[in-house]
């Protein structure tokens, strides 16, 4: 499967995106041909952590939020870690960025804590995904019904626990940005 011609963008919270939850899905996606965008709340450079704690690598933030639009890309992935999710959930522009990807029928895939920016988005209602457990109530409270599996896939939307599902996360990832547009994808934005 080929994601030659995409462009995807990942986001990064400064000090607080969980390290593997960025690493291998960026790596899926630009082995299957993709140019990936790393966005942030600003460019320069953003520590991961792991296991939301420990110091994690410095990667470089290509692009700020305030320069890019959801019609630039054709998928997004949401890492996790709940310090980095919560402060991207803060941010305004970041939450709009992401409802914008829903509004415009464009994959995404969210893994562990990453899934309280759909919360924050108002994307969640009417649709099944999977999380890290601490965020199955607020989907619930969202109108969202959750589950408890390695990857759901719900047109377009993909959605995975924690670490340990990266493997199906990044196989399904790559899977629906190569199938493009959700026409459902809008329905709950």
């Amino acid at each position: 499967m080929t994601l030659q011609g995409k462009t995807i963008a990942i986001l990064i919270a400064p000090r607080g995106t969980e390290e593997p939850e960025f690493v291998q899905p960026k790596k899926a996606v630009e082995d299957a041909g993709a140019t990936v965008v790393v966005v942030g709340l600003a460019t320069g450079e953003a520590q991961a952590v792991n296991h939301d704690l420990d110091p994690g690598s410095t990667f470089t933030v290509d692009k700020s939020v305030e320069d890019v639009s959801a019609s630039d890309f054709d998928g997004l992935i949401i890492p996790g870690g709940s310090v980095g999710a919560d402060k991207l959930r803060g941010d305004g522009k970041i939450v709009s960025f992401v409802g914008d990807f829903f509004v415009q029928e464009k994959p995404v895939g969210v893994i562990c804590h990453g899934p309280w920016l759909l919360v924050e988005a108002d994307v969640v209602k009417g649709r099944t995904l999977t999380s890290y457990p601490t965020v199955s109530t607020d989907i619930r409270n969202a109108g969202g019904t959750w589950v408890d599996q390695e990857v759901v896939t719900d047109n377009g939307l993909v959605t995975s626990r924690n670490p340990t599902d990266l493997p199906a996360f990044c196989a399904k990832i790559v899977e629906e940005f190569a199938e493009g547009t959700h026409s459902r994808q809008a329905s709950s934005a």
